[in-house]
């Protein structure tokens, strides 16, 4: 599965809903890559009919809620991942301590729920006898992930929560590892597209979630401002509940600021009625934001509606999507399951395509068992000695490195521009030649380089 490489790689950039392959002015050095040269047959790849791998495996614990109101989360984490696992236990697993061991991964039902997911990891670790623990949705639930593992001694992947607080402190466990984005990325890299690419608008109105996590994005969002974009004018700074239903207070307040963009870190449902109740109010202004790309509600919402979102992006590449044979074979595979295999509720335009956001899930599992191969063991130890400090190329040919002195992922980012149907053949490069023909979408991406919005550093960790 792993084809290492000790060259001067060339770097990918990869985006939310555009990824392809194109040499990075900032190429480092790639310790490991995910092999497209020989793909297995995926054919009997069935998120619902999972194949369970028979004798000793690795047990990876699969943290969110399967149930309730956030069920959605883990239908989409358990998807990605559980493509990943299929695709390393066809290729016959990975060698570890002397032996081909394939993936096994258990659902975890956390229920979003503090108490349950406290429940939950201890049962994985102590009945379930799991290896690794993956999630979770929400700060403050991956918070008790980590303390758990750390008790414990377990390996944690975060794919999911980007909090800069997870890693910093007495929050910091060095059995954690951030391989998503942060908000401090996030912000700054909003505030650069805006301030040193696009150079256009310079009036911004802050609306965001009234918790840690829609605060802390803000704050960075305001920082990159003052870093990258001095002249420019925050006109209004409000924070709402979560699952708000009526926005039109705030909204109105924005009508009136003069404002030319609205930047939001709102995650679903907020995110989409934020986005409906403007246009039904008459507010056309572009959203800078992190989640409004689910096609479903964008489709509800028409074309029109959806022009001129700027999505910030931890899986780009830039334009457009496919550069080579391997990666087109690597998504024909996932849509052409997607199209004839998969069922409620994967068989939506939600999850018709392998890249972007979500991907990124996927190639965290990718990720971690290359780590766990090279390092030819699930010694946490010797895990972390190999995870620190390293640097891993996924399918679609982005490179992301593991900052050893505070464990979170450092790479390029994305701005990208949506546009309608015709104009994102620009990004999708094969037929159909567009991403979705029902809403807006990916089109034009620009890079935000890593060097210009390198994760928060906690002092007593990164001397």
């Amino acid at each position: 599965m792993i084809k290492p490489k000790r060259y001067l790689a060339i770097a990918f950039c990869l985006s939310v809903l555009c990824f392809g392959i194109v040499q990075d002015a900032s190429a480092i050095d790639v310790n490991a890559s995910y092999d497209l040269s020989t793909l297995p047959d995926m054919s009997d790849f069935d998120p619902n009919l999972p194949l369970k791998p028979d004798g000793d495996t690795i047990k990876i614990a699969i943290i969110s809620s399967f149930t309730g109101p956030g069920a959605v989360t883990g239908e989409a984490f358990y998807l990605y991942t559980s493509w990943a696992a299929h695709d390393i236990n066809k290729r016959g697993g990975i060698l570890v301590d002397g032996k081909k061991k394939k993936i096994e991964l258990i659902k975890a039902d956390n229920q979003s729920r503090p108490d349950v997911t406290k429940k939950i990891t201890e049962r994985m670790i102590l009945k379930e006898k799991v290896d690794i623990l993956w999630g979770t949705q929400m700060s403050h639930l991956t918070q008790i992930v980590s303390q758990l593992a750390t008790r414990y001694k377990k390996i944690h992947v975060n794919a999911t929560s980007v909090s800069d607080s997870l890693m910093e402190g007495k929050n910091y466990s060095k059995y954690s590892f951030m391989t998503s984005y942060s908000t401090q990325q996030i912000g700054r890299a909003a505030a650069y597209y805006y301030g040193q690419i696009r150079k256009k608008e310079t009036k911004f109105y802050i609306l965001c979630q009234d918790y840690v996590f829609g605060r802390s994005i803000a704050d960075a969002f305001k920082e990159g401002l003052k870093e990258y974009y001095p002249e420019a004018e925050l006109v209004g700074e409000d924070y709402h509940q979560v699952f708000l239903t009526d926005f039109a207070p705030y909204l109105t307040k924005v009508k009136a600021s003069g404002a030319e963009v609205i930047f939001t870190g709102d995650w679903m449902p907020d995110a989409f009625n934020l986005l409906k109740q403007s246009r039904q109010m008459g507010i056309m202004l572009p959203f800078a934001n992190i989640f409004i790309n689910d096609p479903i509600s964008l489709e509800e919402l028409g074309i029109e509606n959806g022009e001129g979102l700027v999505l910030i992006s931890p899986a780009g590449t830039g334009n457009p999507i496919f550069k080579n044979q391997g990666f087109i074979n690597y998504y024909k595979a996932w849509n052409n399951q997607w199209k004839t295999k998969f069922t409620p509720p994967y068989n939506t335009i939600r999850y018709s395509h392998i890249f972007g956001n979500p991907a990124m899930y996927a190639y965290s599992i990718y990720w971690t068992a290359s780590v766990i191969e090279r390092a030819k063991t699930l010694d946490p130890e010797k895990i972390i000695s190999v995870w620190e400090g390293d640097s891993y190329q996924y399918p679609n040919g982005k490179t992301v490195s593991m900052r050893a002195c505070d464990h979170k992922a450092v790479t390029d980012l994305h701005a990208i521009e949506f546009v309608k149907p015709e104009d994102q053949k620009q990004c999708f490069n094969i037929p159909p030649y567009y991403i979705y023909n029902t809403s807006a979408a990916g089109g034009p991406v620009f890079e935000i380089p890593s060097e210009k919005i390198l994760p928060k550093a906690d002092p007593q960790l990164c001397k």
